[in-house]
Order: structure tokens, then C-alpha cells, then sequence
């Protein structure tokens, strides 16, 4: 496979303000969320706001129509799985934690949890290859500062207290998620050679599962009965559009796992910023902070490593 015109710096650099961006998404549907009393319509109006975004620019731009008519080609030849069309569920259950999750252990616990998840999944994505930019083997480096993204998760639970610790298992498979979400959406952008079609198909299952499960909850539960008035609530989607559709561009030159730890990088910066200043719940912890830090730590160790060689497939 040929390398990526992007250095990967420049990549580290554009993921991590990605991960800012999804902070500041768990931030406004975690509160949404608040406000509405059901993480499942919440989870569905960011993701519905997202689609109509990404139904705008595949009207608009001549690479994401093409990009559509490409993609048909690829399934239908089989040369791209139609499983790495399913990549929004990822993104649907991340969404959907941060309505029913966030609110109740706070943004900071809720981004550790996330990390763990991320830099596993990414590390095994990698080493079987299933990225676009194929297979990558873990160097000691990066085994370790894996294992130091783990020994955060394990600082901020351990000041979260054990109702924390419980709901930690949520994030952390959804972590996963969000690798094998970065992952086949830009198999499917490499296809589509499009990132406005990996991202308008994203869009397109996840909107579809959450409506779906929207629909179970209404008619468990009833439908909301107000609606908050503050604008800003309701962009969590728009903001998933630009996260998702950066990842989809720049998987391929930093890999899963490098991907994940800058991403992590630029979300626990956010979140802890967040929880010092509009906590949702308990507020910031010195566990936090310190379960930050070694994160942070761990996302410059993973890094280290500049002379990588994708195996070829």
C-alpha cells in the first residue's frame, strides 16, 4: 500500500482536536440527556441532526455522490465487505452511552473508560490488520504505553468509587467500538475514496438503530415531556459529523492504535476541563486528574516510534 501524503504528526495532531470535538459531543448530550430523562432520544436526535448535515453535503459535492456510485462498485464486486458498512453502529452505541452514561458517573470517569476500550481495541485491530493501513505490529513502545492507558483507567476508578468502577465496563467495550469504528470507516472511505461517503453511510446506520430503539423507549416510557430551549444542546451530532469524518481521513497514515491514543489525548484534556468547570456528576477528582495525566503519558510513549512499515496484505 502506498503511504499517506499526511505526516503523521500532522495526523497525531488533527486527532487529538478531534478528541476534543468528542468531548465537547459527550458534553452536550450528556446534558440533553438531563434535560430530555431518556438517553435514547437523545441519543437519536444527534445522530438524526448529524444525518440531515451529512445528507446536505452528499448533495452538494460531486466526490460524495461519486463516492456513493463507487462504494455500490465495491460492494458489489466484492471487493469491500459489507460488514465495513456497519461501522455507525459503533459510533451509535458511543452516542447512546454518552445519554444513559455520562450523566450518572460524569464526563471525566466516562472518557477513562472510553480510553481503555480505544487503546485495546486499537492495539488488536492493528496487529491483525484489518485497518486500511494494514497490519501493524505492536513495538515494545507501544505495548507499554497501552498498558499506562490501562493504569490510568485503573487511577480514576479507584477515587470513582465502586458504583464507578461497575458502570466503567460500559465505556470500555464501547471504547472498543470506537477503534472498529475508525477502522472500517476508512476502509470504506479508501473505497469510496470519498470522506464525505464514509461519513454519510456512518451516519445512515446509526441513525437507523437508534431511531429503532428511540421508538422501544417512547412507547415504553412515553415521549418527552419538554424540550430544552438552549440551541447548543442539539449540535452533538454536527459535531460527530466533523469527528467521524477526521478519523475516516487520517486512519490510514497514524493507524488504529495511534489514532485512538491521540484521539484519547485531546478527549481527556476536554473532559477534565469540562468537569472542573460544568461537571455533570461529582465533579472533578484528584484520581481523575491523576489517571489523566498518566494518559496523557501514555499517548506520547505509544507515539515515540516513528519508523512504522504497514505489512502488506
Amino acid at each position: 500500500m502506498p503511504n499517506s501524503s499526511i505526516p503523521v504528526w500532522a495526523a497525531l495532531i488533527g486527532s487529538g482536536l478531534a478528541g476534543v470535538l468528542v468531548a465537547v459531543q459527550s458534553r452536550i448530550n450528556g446534558g440533553l440527556s438531563q434535560e430530555l430523562g431518556n438517553g435514547y432520544v437523545t441519543a437519536a436526535v444527534s445522530f438524526g441532526s448529524g444525518l440531515i448535515v451529512m445528507c446536505i453535503a452528499v448533495l452538494v459535492t460531486r466526490r460524495g455522490r461519486t463516492g456513493l456510485v463507487r462504494l455500490r462498485s465495491e460492494v458489489r464486486s466484492r471487493s469491500l465487505p459489507v460488514w465495513t458498512l456497519f461501522g455507525g453502529a459503533g459510533g451509535a452505541f458511543f452516542v447512546l452511552a454518552q445519554g444513559l452514561v455520562t450523566p450518572i458517573m460524569g464526563l471525566a470517569l466516562f472518557t477513562v473508560g472510553i480510553v481503555a476500550g480505544q487503546v485495546l481495541g486499537g492495539l488488536l485491530l492493528d496487529r491483525a490488520g484489518l485497518g486500511p493501513g494494514g497490519r501493524i505490529d505492536p513495538t515494545p513502545m507501544r505495548v507499554f504505553g497501552t498498558v499506562l492507558a490501562i493504569v490510568a483507567v485503573a487511577l480514576s476508578v479507584g477515587f470513582g468509587g465502586v458504583h464507578g468502577a461497575w458502570l466503567m465496563v460500559f465505556p470500555v467495550i464501547i471504547g472498543v467500538g470506537v477503534s472498529a469504528q475508525s477502522m472500517v470507516n476508512g476502509l470504506v472511505r479508501a473505497a469510496a475514496q470519498s470522506a464525505v461517503t464514509s461519513t454519510f453511510v456512518n451516519f445512515v446506520v446509526g441513525t437507523a438503530i437508534l431511531v429503532v430503539m428511540a421508538a422501544i423507549s417512547v412507547t415504553v416510557d412515553g415521549w418527552p415531556t419538554a424540550w430544552p430551549t438552549a440551541p447548543y444542546l442539539y449540535i452533538g451530532g454536527v459535531i460527530g459529523t466533523l469527528f467521524i469524518a477526521i478519523a475516516a481521513m487520517l486512519v490510514r497514515t497514524a493507524g488504529v492504535l495511534l489514532l485512538s491514543m491521540s484521539n484519547v489525548a485531546g478527549q481527556l484534556i476536554a473532559s477534565v476541563a469540562f468537569e472542573a468547570g460544568a461537571p455533570l456528576a461529582g465533579g472533578l477528582t484528584q484520581g481523575m486528574i491523576a489517571g489523566s495525566a498518566v494518559a496523557l503519558l501514555a499517548v506520547v510513549i505509544a507515539a515515540l516510534p516513528s519508523r512504522r512499515r504497514p505489512t502488506e496484505r
